[in-house]
């Protein structure tokens, strides 16, 4: 009896062995009968590559060199993917790297394509076609009286670069009306990524593309304001409108400039476990003290980093209009003796798990863009001494007054931006709110022994 137990026991063990080795060989075998559906389909695919790569070579109606048609197709399959995915040549690998040291040639734009147009992420500050009146959002349907409707991104980059010096006319739709053509000259794009200003002891810091300068030339900014104000140091603004976005370890070291703590930024990629959370190290460059960015639809990808960290950790008020909305990483992959390829690898996150991607930022106040035109006039029927036969009003010389009238300062004319205007009265509102809290909270100590003394006297 206990030898057929024992028997029956043995049988029981090999035969759930043999059914779980059965169930994973059926799985494996699964596993790959789908893997040679998949090789069998993709040479099927490859032997059409080969036949329409032979046709065009016997049959096109000029002669193509190979190497041509094979970047040509390895050009059309990344940007099949998505409008940032694409191949650099040799050539235009070099000035990306270039480009990212602060210098290039060109215009000054930072496009991408939509709907087979090319659209103007946004201009770079005192570039050709910033100068030239080019806005973020500027649809280009035409260069040089040539439509390039269907032109792949690296094609078009390619006819709006020329020699230093020489006339590019491209053809512009904007805001749905009618297109016009503006006139520009080509020129060596020199960055200056970072610039800065104080209005009314608020520092002013404009951030215009994230190189590798860019962390230290915000460093410097603030030291030479905080230098300049001392304690009277109110805030700070910091302006990324129109800014595409650049390096993202910039944009990183930027944000974690003014954090003490907490996530910047996380990717996440294809698989579950390809995720990425980078943290904010302690120390504050402003030491607590209130923060405006201003942000527009030009304000892209390094840019939306920036903004969407510092407004989930309520350490800025976000001001402006809502981000380009650029949320994907592109890691760029470099292809032996080459060139390169740009491949969307993850997307973006805000430290509050939201994504960037085609959403942006949205402003916490939304101010639109608008100039608010100042002068030094004083506007006459205002006050007493505009009246006619006032008393001990001086008689003025209105030839000489108009003569000698003199110009704008930089900070009024960076005043004539509603929203930067909007940002100072922000950051003034809240330091008047703090400084009479505190008035309060100082006074309420004072009386409070008083109140004691009459209410004792009182008993």
């Amino acid at each position: 009896m206990i030898k057929k137990i024992s028997i029956y026991k043995i049988n029981y063990k090999i035969n759930v062995f043999l059914a779980f080795f059965l169930f994973f060989y059926i799985c494996l075998s699964e596993q790959n009968i789908v893997r040679a559906e998949n090789r069998q389909e993709t040479y099927k695919q490859l032997n059409l590559f080969g036949d329409v790569f032979q046709r065009v070579q016997e049959q096109y109606v000029e002669e193509v060199t190979d190497k041509k048609l094979i970047e040509s197709a390895i050009s059309g399959m990344l940007q099949s993917l998505d409008p940032h995915s694409s191949y650099l040549s040799p050539e235009s690998y070099k000035d990306m790297q270039v480009k990212t040291k602060g210098k290039f040639g060109g215009l000054g734009i930072e496009i991408t394509m939509e709907d087979g147009v090319v659209k103007v992420v946004s201009p770079i500050d005192d570039t050709p076609a910033a100068n030239a009146g080019m806005k973020s959002g500027d649809l280009i349907i035409g260069i040089n009286g040539e439509s390039i409707r269907g032109l792949s991104i690296n094609d078009a980059v390619s006819q709006l670069r020329g020699p230093v010096g020489s006339k590019v006319v491209i053809t512009v739709v904007r805001d749905k009306k009618d297109p016009f053509e503006i006139e520009i000259i080509r020129d060596v794009i020199k960055i200056r990524s970072v610039r800065h200003n104080i209005i009314k002891n608020i520092g002013y810091v404009r951030l215009t593309t994230f190189s590798d300068t860019t962390t230290s030339g915000l460093e410097k900014s603030i030291d030479e304001i905080k230098k300049e104000l001392g304690e009277k140091f109110q805030g700070l603004i910091l302006d990324l409108r129109n800014n595409p976005g650049g390096l993202l370890n910039q944009s990183i070291s930027v944000t974690d400039s003014f954090l003490n703590q907490g996530e910047i930024v996380s990717t996440q990629g294809r698989k579950d476990d390809d995720t990425s959370r980078i943290f904010a190290k302690k120390g504050d460059i402003i030491d607590g003290k209130p923060m405006i960015v201003l942000i527009n639809s030009g304000s892209a990808s390094a840019s939306e980093i920036v903004a969407g960290a510092l407004k989930d950790h309520s350490r800025a008020i976000i001001v402006g209009t809502r981000s380009f909305g650029k949320g994907s990483v592109q890691s760029i992959i470099p292809l032996a003796g080459n060139g390169a390829m740009r491949l969307t690898t993850a997307r973006y996150y805000t430290p509050s798990g939201i994504s960037i991607q085609a959403k942006g930022i949205e402003p916490d106040i939304i101010v639109e863009a608008g100039i608010t035109e100042l002068t030094k006039e004083i506007p006459e029927n205002r006050r007493e001494e505009n009246l006619r036969g006032a008393l001990d009003k001086k008689e003025k010389d209105t030839k000489k007054d108009n003569a000698n009238k003199p110009e704008l300062t930089p900070v009024e004319k960076l005043l004539q931006d509603n929203q930067i205007s909007r940002a100072v009265d922000l950051i003034r509102g809240i330091n008047l709110f703090s400084n009479k809290k505190k008035t309060t909270s100082t006074a309420k100590m004072i009386k409070k022994p008083i109140q004691n003394k009459f209410s004792s006297f009182s008993n």
